[in-house]
């Protein structure tokens, strides 16, 4: 079928669906579609984070002012997460379909989508974390040198501590930027809100799915920054 025909189908089929909210294409839809991408990202985000926190913090210690410093390791580090950052994410969406399809099965569904917002994420919130840990005022670093702490007890006890609001502010940040990328990987069948904006905004010609949709989005965002904003807040004790 061509996609003019397509296309009249779609409209053809949808007159009787009403628009917005009494659209029974996206009533029926909406929960299952944004449960997915919740999913995707939470899941993505959470993975982002713990393997994320690491590799910045290795960054930060092997700096020259880090308490490892290391200038071949830290050229190698940073090498690879500028080159992960790098990669535009339509790219490593589509690299990375084999290997989705190795570790979970198939590429349909919004478990398809994880493995390439986990692995994008990963340098995006690596180099924010770096960034908030070197917001740390040395004095803090030098005062826990001098009372004997260990590396491992000053990297996790006074820096990571301390760089925690500007920690839970990127992890904001990525998780906002995740739900922007988690409507690519519904073009190709990761589910989601991208998927119903795809095959039932677009492809079926139902603007009122677009609206609809990119309205959740921006409320879906301002709950999250909201959120991500409270929590930075009550974790910065030098307020």
């Amino acid at each position: 079928m061509s996609p003019a025909a397509v296309l009249t189908a779609g409209l053809l089929a949808g007159v009787d669906r009403g628009t917005y909210l009494s659209n029974t294409d996206f009533t029926s839809r909406i929960w299952e579609a944004l449960g997915g991408t919740l999913g995707q990202v939470a899941i993505s985000c959470l993975v982002g984070v713990l393997v994320g926190l690491p590799l910045g913090l290795a960054v930060w210690l092997t700096a020259p002012q880090g308490l490892s410093r290391n200038r071949p390791v830290n050229r190698l580090l940073n090498l690879v997460v500028d080159l992960g950052r790098a990669i535009p994410f339509i790219v490593l969406m589509l690299l990375l379909i084999g290997f989705t399809r190795a570790l979970l099965g198939s590429t349909i569904g919004w478990q398809g989508g994880i493995p390439a917002l986990a692995i994008g994420c990963i340098p995006f919130y690596a180099r924010l974390a770096e960034n908030a840990i070197r917001q740390i005022p040395v004095g803090k670093i030098e005062a826990a040198q001098m009372a004997g702490a260990s590396r491992w007890q000053i990297t996790w006890g006074v820096a990571v501590r301390e760089a925690l609001p500007g920690l839970v502010a990127a992890a904001t940040v990525t998780f906002i930027t995740l739900i922007g990328y988690s409507m690519i990987t519904g073009t190709i069948g990761a589910g989601g809100l991208g998927d119903l904006v795809y095959n039932w905004g677009y492809t079926r010609n139902m603007p009122d799915i677009f609206v609809m949709v990119v309205v959740i989005v921006l409320v879906l965002v301002e709950a999250v920054q909201l959120l991500g904003d409270w929590l930075s807040r009550r974790l910065d004790h030098s307020r």
